[in-house]
């Protein structure tokens, strides 16, 4: 039942993202990434993916869920602020690449960038945690 589900889910993204590119909606970058809509304020990305339920080295179980395909920018991500996971309608809270608000992640700690673009800092266990990207 789940995999009809997810199933007919993708099929309905796959649909509308034809839809609006045959009609000629947004910017079409032409960045093969899926997106119909440009980076816009409040543009996600139309290409999404099933994220399989898993559990993390904590322990904690993360349930399956709907996700942005990634593209190297959160600008498109359901996650970031002034988008809307239109799978939940929960509105993102995450900062915007290069905007003033991504100054304050990882403050105190040094920012690094990593060879395909991602910016992070390493966390009290070692472990790299990425940040909004910084001017």
């Amino acid at each position: 039942m789940n995999k009809l589900l997810v199933t007919a889910i993708v099929a309905l993204a796959a649909t509308f993202q034809g839809h609006a590119q045959s009609y000629g909606y947004g910017y079409g970058y032409g960045s093969g990434y899926g997106t119909t809509s440009g980076y816009g304020y409040g543009s996600t990305n139309s290409s999404v993916r099933y994220q399989r339920g898993y559990t993390r080295s904590d322990g904690t179980y993360v349930q399956g869920h709907m996700k942005t395909t990634s593209n190297r920018t959160n600008l498109d991500n359901f996650s970031t602020q002034g988008n809307v996971n239109t799978y939940t309608g929960t509105v993102g809270t995450r900062a915007r690449d290069y905007s003033v608000d991504a100054l304050n992640y990882g403050s105190g700690r040094t920012v690094y960038t990593g060879s395909r673009g991602g910016q992070y800092y390493i966390n009290s266990n070692g472990n790299r945690t990425y940040v909004p990207k910084r001017w």
